[in-house]
């Protein structure tokens, strides 16, 4: 405080692309069924693709919360990088108008000085 940097900053760039990833992230982790399906001929071994297919019923337990999570808070990143531009367009428009205003009593003065 008082050095003259603004006490907010937020990276909106890192942030939409935080939500993104997070949907990358749970379109992936929702597709490791058809990953394994897509290289069971080229594992061969039956243990494996018995432990793989095992490993995907359990998952199926905790991947509906984890998605909801990842839904959440790419939601959740979505919605501030939403608000804070709202509130950026906001505050130019209003800096805008401001100067519009000081221009116009500028001028009044010019015009009246000739």
């Amino acid at each position: 405080m008082g050095n003259g940097k603004s006490d907010l900053a937020l990276p909106l760039s890192d942030l939409e692309d935080y939500g993104r990833r997070l949907r990358s992230l749970k379109t992936r982790m929702n597709h490791t069924k058809k990953l394994f399906e897509s290289h069971k001929d080229d594992i061969g071994d039956g243990s494996v693709n018995d432990a793989l297919s095992d490993f995907e019923s359990k998952w199926e337990d905790g991947r509906e919360d984890i998605t909801q999570q990842l839904d959440a808070l790419a939601g959740m990143s979505d919605a501030v990088v939403r608000e804070f531009k709202k509130l950026e367009d906001e505050l130019t428009k209003q800096v805008d108008e401001k100067m519009k205003v000081e221009d116009k009593r500028g001028n009044k003065g010019e015009k009246s000085g000739k």
